[in-house]
């Protein structure tokens, strides 16, 4: 069936309204129809599951209700293209978009982040990261370099990136298409995207292309509820600070997902 949401009406409706009083979240009249009260039920539902609450009853939240039954999903990847990317980085060298954008996509789909939201968070990361489409390494600044201190010193002893004091702080900055940064960071993706420990060892993997995509999707997957609740909410800044740790590169970010997101219809979120 296709996703329930406000405006919806029949047996489907019916069924979903049943199965929110068995589980104490009132939708009002079982009438079928998927109004206002129907809506407050399933967005309670969706909380309460620690779901993104968007009273849209799609493939997630009808597994978490027991449903039974199979939701049509459309994944939003096959309507992202070169050309619709090009326009969410205007300065960026074509070559770059075509040659780095299928591995991106392809880390994506396998990490199951197919909806509009966590697709231009996706792209809109790499703006904000790396505006080339190319996957490089953090350089030096203020922020992770003292004055007179050898490189990325500021980093060394970062308990919350899991350094342990030289050479952490320069052999796990930033890299890839989400700038990993860190120890820990490098260790748990470098586990996630099934290379044990060898992103420990050899760190410059994360700015090899396919590698670098898969740990981009890796990253957001373990931010993917929170970071879509904040793109629900339209709070860009919440969205970035998620993955940035801050807000740096939040006018790039901002700017990249505002024109993919009137570039992608609403339907295929």
């Amino acid at each position: 069936m296709k996703a329930l949401r406000v405006g919806s009406a029949g047996a489907a409706v019916r069924q979903l309204q049943r199965r929110l009083k068995a589980l104490g979240f009132n939708p009002g009249n079982i009438d079928g129809r998927f109004g206002p009260a129907t809506e407050a039920a399933v967005l309670a539902f969706q909380r309460s599951e620690g779901l993104p609450a968007d009273g849209v009853v799609g493939p997630r939240t009808a597994a978490a209700l027991k449903l039974g039954v199979t939701v049509e999903y459309r994944p939003v990847i096959p309507h992202v293209t070169v050309g619709l990317v090009s326009r969410m980085f205007p300065a960026t060298p074509l070559d770059n978009i075509k040659r780095h954008l299928p591995p991106v996509l392809t880390a994506l789909s396998e990490a199951e982040l197919t909806g509009k939201r966590m697709v231009l968070a996706a792209l809109s990361t790499i703006r904000a990261e790396t505006a080339a489409f190319v996957p490089v390494s953090e350089n030096q600044s203020r922020f992770n370099t003292s004055p007179g201190g050898h490189p990325f010193d500021l980093y060394d002893y970062r308990k919350d990136l899991g350094n342990q004091g030289p050479p952490d702080g320069e052999r796990y900055r930033g890299r890839g298409f989400v700038q990993l940064t860190g120890r820990y960071n490098y260790a748990t993706f470098g586990a996630a995207v099934g290379l044990g420990d060898e992103l420990l060892s050899n760190p410059e993997l994360a700015n090899e292309p396919e590698i670098a995509a898969r740990l981009l999707a890796a990253f957001l997957k373990a931010r993917e509820i929170p970071l879509e609740q904040a793109l629900l909410e339209g709070d860009l800044r919440a969205a970035r600070r998620l993955v940035n740790g801050a807000t740096h590169g939040l006018e790039e970010f901002v700017a990249a997902y505002r024109i993919g997101d009137s570039l992608l219809p609403d339907e295929l979120s």
